[in-house]
């Protein structure tokens, strides 16, 4: 995570629905060049069958197993959502304020959910990037991670 392209991070952003969310990220990895378009859709699956929100109001987007032959090249993207965006069901409201969009070559996705997972699962960390107000104080966290 320590040479995250500025333009692969997002601030601000707000979102109608999870589904959404999963969209956005995707289309941030179709524009960087990391995936094709079919990608995106297996983001929207990959939600479906076991959901992207990992805890301490994170959700970590990305394509099921069967979609690797649509990434080109391994790539994230950062996007906070200050009023969250609830990944949750009826019964439980499971609400993300950090996403992290992630595609990888090979088994390169697993490694990088390794790593968020490891730095978000201290509070304070998804704190700072919550509260960030700009890309370099996102870079700056996330160079440490």
């Amino acid at each position: 995570m320590n040479n995250l392209d500025t333009e692969m991070i997002v601030l601000n952003k707000a979102f109608a629905s999870k589904e959404e969310a999963i969209r956005f990220c995707g289309q941030k990895l179709v524009d960087a060049g990391c995936v094709d378009t079919d990608y995106v859709e297996a983001m929207v699956q990959r939600d479906q069958l076991l959901s992207v929100y990992m805890g301490n109001f994170i959700a970590i987007p990305h394509g099921t197993d069967a979609a690797k032959e649509h990434v080109k090249k391994s790539g994230i993207c950062v996007v906070q959502v200050p009023d969250g965006v609830d990944f949750g069901d009826e019964q439980e409201e499971k609400v993300a304020t950090v996403l992290f969009g992630i595609a990888g070559v090979g088994d390169d996705h697993l490694e990088l959910i390794q790593k968020i997972a490891l730095y978000c699962s201290d509070v304070d960390n998804v704190v700072t990037l919550a509260d960030a107000l700009t890309k370099d104080e996102i870079t700056g966290s996330l160079a440490i991670a």
